[in-house]
């Protein structure tokens, strides 16, 4: 059988030869072409495999990399969504970007937790807060402030309903329950300050709003309540429902402050934007939303020193001190 198989394929073979010499082609020669094509082809189709596109030039990368540490991340509290942030901020951050010649993004915080974060990770180049974040930048990333909202200091008071004889003082609250913003707000940490020992706090009932926390110690869920005086004194003019028994130093407006990342040139460039007349148009919605009237102010570290201590309960701020706050 196998060499029946055999003659058959050298009779063929013979046959293609004898054709092939007939057409006046070079049989031999088109057998290496054909076998030549098949082994590179096999060659062509090697087994799939991945690979990284190389690194571009090192010259090509600098640009990149310069444009993209260029960028200036401008950030506020998250005091409401996202929507609301932009609204305030995106067009600052539009007009500054054109005033120093440098991009200038607004990054609006999700939530507290990642703004203290941020803030702590230097994450930051333009800030705008109050006075207890501003001091500590000034303090530990060397951050100035530049400009200040106009209109009064902040007073932060606590009152208990007029008709509670019983607690005239911040220390007479130890175990009882206080109605406040929630940490990191200034009015709860300036009473924690007062009372600095961690095993004898108040219990502290966190509400939304300072109607909610006048409303709450109106109604008796909370024996005191700790709100800015002038927010007190819109809810209860003459106070006869309530009564004031503590009263903190004043502390200076939010503020405005810009860090390292900028030079002292660029720090007045910002300063001077944003006390510019033509500022105003594109201040108009951070005005309605802090409710303020007049320029905003050029200020001076020296206004804001001292103020950081307020966040040594705070998380993250001051590693070395433990939390003290009893919140609910």
């Amino acid at each position: 059988m196998k060499t029946k198989l055999l003659l058959l394929m050298l009779l063929a073979g013979v046959g293609y030869l004898g054709f092939e010499q007939l057409q006046g082609r070079e049989p031999v020669a088109r057998i290496i072409e054909s076998a030549a094509a098949m082994i590179s082809g096999q060659k062509a189709k090697p087994a799939p495999v991945v690979t990284a596109t190389p690194d571009p030039a090192a010259s090509d990368t600098a640009p990149a990399a310069a444009a993209r540490e260029d960028v200036l991340v401008l950030s506020a509290p998250p005091r409401d969504g996202a929507e609301g942030g932009i609204k305030r901020f995106g067009p600052i951050a539009d007009y500054l970007s054109a005033k120093l010649g440098r991009k200038v993004v607004y990054k609006h915080p999700v939530t507290w937790g990642g703004y203290q974060s941020d803030m702590q990770n230097n994450a930051y180049d333009i800030v705008f807060d109050g006075p207890h974040f501003v001091s500590w930048r000034i303090e530990n990333q060397k951050h100035n402030v530049l400009v200040k909202l106009p209109g009064e200091p902040l007073l932060v008071v606590g009152f208990v309903r007029a008709d509670n004889k019983r607690v005239n003082n911040v220390g007479q609250l130890v175990g009882q329950t206080i109605c406040a913003h929630a940490p990191p707000n200034l009015g709860l940490l300036s009473v924690q300050n007062e009372l600095n020992n961690p095993s004898r706090q108040p219990n502290y009932s966190i509400m939304e709003g300072f109607g909610d926390i006048y409303q709450g110690v109106i109604d008796g869920k909370c024996v005191a309540g700790i709100v800015p005086r002038k927010n007190l004194n819109k809810k209860d003019p003459e106070h006869k429902m309530t009564r004031i028994i503590y009263e903190h130093s004043p502390f200076p407006e939010q503020a405005f402050t810009a860090g390292p990342r900028l030079s002292r040139a660029e720090q007045a460039k910002v300063a001077n934007a944003l006390t510019d007349p033509e500022a105003e148009t594109v201040l108009a919605s951070f005005r309605e939303a802090y409710a303020y009237k007049g320029p905003l102010i050029v200020t001076a570290n020296s206004e804001y020193s001292g103020f950081a201590v307020y966040l040594k309960p705070v998380q993250g701020f001051y590693p070395e001190t433990p939390a003290v706050a009893a919140v609910k």
